[in-house]
């Protein structure tokens, strides 16, 4: 009877005892994963902004592109195009 007088503390301690250690090897590898995510999310928002960059500057990029003076500079010395006069401008309406 002694003996299960005994026993039965210890079997308690013992039982909370594991029951730290598995709650304690848990948290640390909750604690290593959040650590691993953040990392992945510091490197994802760099890259956003690089790109957010990149893509502000080929806006500003396409609308020098687009330009009217460039287009009709282009039309005019590249391609030898000329603005044709108004008598030789059709209007076609649809019926």
């Amino acid at each position: 009877m002694q003996t299960t007088k005994l026993r039965q503390p210890f079997l308690i301690v013992f039982f909370f005892a594991l029951l730290c250690a598995l709650t304690s090897m848990v948290l640390i590898y909750t604690k290593h994963e959040s650590r691993k995510l953040f990392i992945e999310l510091e490197g994802l928002t760099h890259e956003r902004d690089e790109l957010n960059i990149e893509w502000g500057q080929l806006q500003i990029e396409q609308s020098t592109w687009a330009t009217h003076a460039r287009i009709e500079r282009v039309a005019t010395g590249d391609l030898s195009l000329v603005r044709p006069v108004s008598t030789e401008i059709y209007v076609i309406e649809r019926p």
